[in-house]
């Protein structure tokens, strides 16, 4: 499987090379080891995150594509989808097959189909659209149900401007 999920991964990388998606940028965090990603995500237009330059690393499993990448954002970020420690909690990146606590259906969940692209497209969709029902930082959902205008804007606004000031470091 090894052979196969570092083909795979090549194939990608030189896709998006040649072929950049708006919105985000991949690279190999060292050139000798396809399984380690940094990702740079421009936070989308008309939302709280635009303007920012959020970067991340993507750590793919062995057997990719059968099981996910885990993602963590290495930029500080105020997300109710997005824990403390930076780390991404998105349908798509959790293991296939039944959620044990029921909330989600075996298709939202990782599918093998799913690439690099697929991915950070949800990411940045999650920017837009957080998801407050099952949250990864419960203090940023709580302040996006019940403020998304005071403190959660206020946080979201600061996490953009470090953002910026630490791209160009």
């Amino acid at each position: 499987m090894t052979e196969q999920s570092t083909l795979l991964l090549r194939k990608q990388l030189a896709e998006l090379n040649k072929n950049p998606v708006e919105g985000f940028s991949a690279g190999l965090i060292e050139d000798n080891d396809i399984y380690r990603w940094e990702v740079v995500i421009i936070g989308p237009q008309d939302t709280l995150y635009e303007g920012g330059v959020f970067k991340a690393h993507l750590t793919f499993p062995k057997d990719y594509p059968l099981r996910p990448p885990k993602m963590r954002f290495i930029t500080d970020i105020w997300h109710p989808n997005v824990d403390k420690s930076g780390d991404v909690c998105i349908s798509i990146l959790h293991e296939p097959g039944e959620d044990k606590f029921g909330y989600e259906k075996p298709e939202e969940r990782w599918l093998p189909i799913h690439t690099v692209e697929t991915i950070l497209i949800s990411v940045i969709s999650m920017l837009a659209d957080p998801n407050s029902d099952s949250p990864a930082n419960v203090d940023a959902a709580k302040e996006w149900r019940e403020d998304p205008t005071g403190e959660f804007r206020r946080k979201v606004a600061r996490c953009v401007r470090h953002s910026q000031d630490a791209a160009f470091e």
